[in-house]
Parts: structure tokens; sequence; C-alpha cells
């Protein structure tokens, strides 16, 4: 039997959050009240099993359009973890083979290890007619992404009371700060729905938005105007990219050094989507550029317990 009977709860859940997203006195109440139990998942391998369903509606409760390879995964709540986990992207391997998925929805009947993926991404790891198959899975660093972080502004948003909707950020974001001309920062609260809201008067903007994934990378998003239901495409990555190459030391010539990591590769080649003429500019902080920590850094951010 296929997850498909989620679907009910998990349509009503996103509904909800689409409508009461819109209502600035009324969205606050959805925000996460903090789990006991709840960490996304390690970057360490990790055995469960998998299960599939049908998308009801036009995005899960990331509140992300799905991705284009029709490749996602819901989660439970405890490594759902407040929403911490959207955007960010899954290796599933399975006994026929292995699924890279983007973490777009939540599963609230789903334990810990219960990964509910797409249709399309079970059909790579196993045959449909099983259902239900055992997998390893771990969380993964720095994936690429199929473009530079993109930052929309949700219906309802002013002055007085915005939110945003930022994607193709890969690893999972620990805080959002904003700043309009002259002002100073002002941290955003996290929705379970997955929007970054600031629930003060701002001023009009245009807005800096700083972002910090839970490896302690950080990028400035600048000249963010307060456009509802726009989608803005900025020039900045948390993952390896362009951004964070332009600012790290040059490499001495050797033979070692000549040839690109495959991460690297794959990033350098990917192709930034054209910005409008009021593109965003880059602001790199030096934390971009910092040596990598420890894998256990995700879970670290995080608070941990025996669930994962």
């Amino acid at each position: 039997m296929t997850a498909n009977r989620l679907l009910s709860a998990r349509w009503l859940a996103t509904g909800g959050a689409i409508v009461l997203a819109g209502v600035v006195g009324v969205a606050l109440l959805l925000h996460d009240g903090g789990a006991a139990c709840a960490a996304p998942p390690s970057t360490s391998t990790k055995s469960g099993k998998a299960t599939f369903y049908d998308l009801a509606g036009t995005q899960g409760n990331c509140s992300f359009a799905p991705p284009a390879d029709d490749l996602y995964v819901a989660l439970g709540k405890t490594q759902y973890a407040g929403a911490t986990s959207c955007g960010s992207y899954i290796d599933v391997t399975g006994p026929k083979g292995k699924v890279r998925v983007k973490v777009f929805d939540s599963c609230p009947e789903c334990p810990v290890g219960h990964l509910d993926l797409s249709r399309t991404a079970f059909k790579k790891i196993a045959d449909e007619v099983q259902g239900v198959v055992p997998i390893k899975y771990k969380a993964v660093r720095n994936a690429s992404t199929p473009g530079p972080m993109s930052i929309k502004f949700v219906e309802g948003s002013s002055k007085y009371w915005w939110a945003v909707l930022i994607d193709n950020h890969a690893n999972p974001i620990k805080s959002v700060q904003a700043k309009g001309p002259g002002g100073s920062w002002m941290t955003a609260s996290h929705a379970t729905y997955n929007y970054w809201i600031i629930d003060r008067n701002t001023g009009s903007g245009p807005f800096k938005i700083k972002i910090t994934d839970t490896y302690g990378h950080t990028v400035t998003a600048t000249n963010i105007k307060l456009k509802p239901n726009k989608a803005q495409t900025t020039s900045v990555r948390l993952t390896t990219g362009k951004a964070a190459a332009a600012a790290a030391p040059p490499k001495k010539k050797s033979k070692a050094s000549a040839s690109a990591s495959p991460s690297a590769s794959a990033s350098a080649s990917a192709k930034p989507t054209k910005s409008p003429a009021a593109a965003p500019l880059v602001e790199s902080t030096t934390a971009e550029v910092a040596a990598p920590e420890p894998d256990v850094a995700l879970a670290a951010a995080a608070p941990t317990s025996s669930c994962d």
C-alpha cells in the first residue's frame, strides 16, 4: 500500500497555511512552538523506509512549487523540524537505485526515518508495486541548485508586516535578517509553512536580506523590492557557486589544483538565471568563504535527541 492515505491531512494543512498567510493578524499563530524532538536529517547515512504519494493541489507545506524534475520528499514532524528542512536535499538509496530529492512537504503521520517520496522519485529506487521499501538516506550538504536564490514577498506583505519565501538555498536556513535604507537589522521568525516573517513596520525598502544556513555560511542579497507575489532572482548562493568562488582566494597553479572536484565543477557550470534590470547585487561575507565545518554542524544547529 502506498502513502496516499496521508494526502487529505497534508493537503488540508497546506491549504490552511496558504489562506492564513495572507491574513496579517493570524499568520503568526501558525509558527511552530518548537518540539523537544526535532532536527533535520543528518548528513550521516541512516536506515529507514520509503513510500510514495501523489501531490494534492499545487504545492506542499514548504510552499514551493513542485521541482521541475518532480523529485521531492515529505518528512515527518521531527525531521521536517518546523520547516527548517525545507529546500534542502536528501540522497535516498533503495533496492533498485539512488535518487536525490528536495524537501518539499511534511508528512504528519511519518515517524523518523519514514520518507514519503513523490511517485517519480520512488520509481527510481524501487518498483511501484512494492509500495513500501527499506532505504538508506542522508542529507546532502552544499547540493547544487537550478540557479541562485530567489526571494518572493507573499500576498498581504506591506511595510507594516511582511513575509518572504526563499528558494534555491539547498542548505537548511538557520536565520534571516533584513534592513531597509538607514535602518537596523530586523530578525525574521520562521513559520511552519516556510515563510520568514517580520511583524513590525519595516519601511518600504528596498531591503538587504541576510541569509545564514545551519553550517554558518552567510550571504546578503541587496535591492530586494517590496513587491508581493513576484519572485526576485538574486545573484547569491549559499552553496558552492559563482558568488562564493569569486570571493575565494586564488589557488596556486599545480597539477592537483588544476582538476576541480565534482561538486565544484557542477556548481561552476550551472548558469544563474538571468536577472531583470533591477537585479539584486551580491554582498559577500567572510563566513561565506570560511573553511567547511564538520558534518555534525547540521545536527548541532537544531535540538538534538535520540530521534534521528
